[in-house]
């Protein structure tokens, strides 16, 4: 992928995810009902990776791992507060766990099992170091057009390994060229080529927004391969990211999927943050986008690819968006509410100057 931010060059500042400097805290979907059958844990963590954390408590309690129900995997160099349930019979195995690395904050009792996706969003707060003046000002007018007009919603780099080369192993495990023992790390893999697709094709959609910045639409057309009259009046949308016909939508920040065919009218609830694109998470039983907004996407779908695929939103808004710089220290400190599944490294990326 390559975005690299129209206002700011590189920032050099210093962030290392760690758990004295990137704090997590999962936002539930809705409240627990305080009775039930199970057992809702609300958990700190510290380097751990949800699924070290779940070893853990699987072995020191002796449950099964398919009985603890989790919304969401969290980062391992983090400090990150989750929310896992177990059932509600184990209770009282629960002084066994006496691990200095997992710490139990509450519990309560719940109807139901969590389940992936039962997340409203994420709650960051980040420390950058060695932030000089020059460097806070860029963060500041980075994080001001943030706040103004969203963020893409790109799949993080930790979604694709060290080497960020997973992806290619996902691939050959998706065309059924190779398979591996451990079920997860299949999925994992099988996940990271989706999620390398999107990535691409999210590229290539903010570089079409650019150019039409930058030029007109026929000459749009014609660097972009696209059919003439194709993007006419979308150079007239005043957001960022500009919407094509037949673009499949979603209502923000979540809600049910619509194909649109006047981009133009639909931009100012996208501005409005009611609604927003969303892009194929390339796998089977997937809706796809129609018109001129298929005719780019289909570039990256892959119909080999025979796990669920699903949508994603391209594009999103940052909330809370909270700033303190500290002179003397030459630290600064940002927090900030994203929605379920996106990533704050790229928003970290972006406050360096874009992606490579």
């Amino acid at each position: 992928m390559k975005w690299i931010m129209p206002l700011s060059n590189r920032n050099d500042f210093h962030f290392n995810p760690s758990s004295r400097d990137f704090i997590v805290e999962e936002i539930p979907l809705y409240p627990f009902s305080g009775e039930g059958e199970h057992l809702i844990l609300k958990l700190r963590k510290k380097e751990l990776s949800t699924w070290e954390a779940l070893d853990i408590i699987c072995n020191t309690l002796g449950i099964k791992k398919r009985e603890i129900g989790y919304a969401g995997l969290k980062d391992k160099y983090a400090l990150t507060i989750q929310y896992i349930s177990i059932p509600a019979k184990y209770e009282d195995r629960l002084s066994k766990l006496n691990d200095n690395r997992i710490k139990i904050l509450e519990t309560i009792r719940h109807n139901n099992k969590i389940r992936v996706g039962h997340l409203k969003g994420n709650r960051f707060n980040l420390r950058f170091k060695k932030v000089l003046k020059v460097q806070e000002q860029k963060i500041n007018s980075v994080l001001d057009w943030i706040e103004k007009k969203g963020m893409p919603n790109y799949f993080g780099m930790q979604r694709f390994g060290n080497d960020g080369n997973n992806w290619i192993e996902g691939k050959e495990l998706a065309y059924g060229k190779k398979r591996l023992k451990d079920k997860k790390m299949n999925e994992f893999l099988i996940s990271a080529y989706q999620s390398y697709l999107f990535n691409n094709w999210l590229s290539k959609r903010i570089s079409i927004s650019r150019l039409i910045d930058d030029f007109s639409e026929a000459e749009s057309e014609q660097i972009n391969n696209l059919p003439k009259g194709s993007l006419n009046g979308v150079k007239k949308q005043k957001q960022f990211f500009k919407l094509l016909k037949g673009e499949l939508m979603m209502h923000y920040p979540y809600g049910k999927l619509f194909n649109i065919d006047e981009p133009l009218s639909e931009a100012l609830r996208f501005i409005d943050r009611d609604i927003s694109p969303t892009g194929a998470v390339s796998g089977a039983k997937n809706r796809n986008a129609e018109d001129i907004a298929w005719l780019i996407e289909k570039e990256f779908c892959d119909a080999n690819i025979k796990a669920k695929g699903t949508r994603r939103y391209a594009w999103i808004f940052p909330t809370e968006i909270k700033r303190k710089y500290i002179p003397d220290k030459a630290h600064y400190e940002l927090s900030f509410i994203l929605p379920k599944g996106s990533y704050a490294t790229v928003l970290v990326a972006m406050l360096k100057g874009g992606f490579e």
